[in-house]
């Protein structure tokens, strides 16, 4: 599913609405980057002029996921996140709604991005920064979905809990013996 969102040399054309694949996102006010899965961009007379192209266009980020919705907010704050990267990115004004397109029902589901969704956006990576200013890795929550996570070599949810470092040294000196 995701092979066609990741190729970076389609974009197509349709009437008025233009495709990019695999966009890159960023902002420097959140200190944050990222990869739009599509972002559709919309003729619309309050858009924001896109080079090579006449007219305005208002984007639209549609973020691919190969499951079902999930109970958590995590899906639409990714997606509010890249909405405020493309809106930062484009100057343009606030991105009204987006989509996650679920591969399990093969659906498309419309998310607001209203200002409660931004706040949590916002809070979140302020908590996040935080914790990288500080240092600091924060513990892992497992949950039964950290088994099929894109990041789970990253994490290593299994990984033991921290111990002394002498601790550490004389265990893995036993083993050798």
């Amino acid at each position: 599913m995701h092979t066609r969102a990741h190729k970076t040399e389609l974009t197509e054309k349709r009437k008025d609405l233009i495709i990019t694949h695999s966009m890159p996102v960023i902002s420097h006010s959140m200190m944050m980057r990222g990869v739009c899965d599509v972002v559709e961009f919309h003729r619309d007379e309050t858009g924001v002029p896109l080079f090579g192209r006449k007219g305005l266009w208002l984007p639209c980020p549609v973020e691919y996921k190969r499951g079902r919705p999930k109970a958590h907010d995590a899906d639409r704050m990714q997606l509010c996140a890249q909405a405020m990267c493309l809106e930062e990115m484009l100057l343009c004004a606030p991105v009204q709604t987006a989509y996650l397109y679920y591969g399990e029902p093969k659906r498309r589901v419309t998310v607001l991005l209203d200002a409660e969704l931004r706040e949590a956006v916002s809070a979140t990576v302020a908590e996040m920064r935080g914790y990288y200013e500080r240092h600091i890795t924060p513990r892992v929550k497992r949950t039964k979905s950290c088994s099929s996570c894109s990041i789970r070599d990253v994490c290593i949810p299994e990984m033991p809990q921290p111990g002394r470092v002498a601790d550490y040294i004389h265990n893995a000196l036993a083993e050798d013996n």
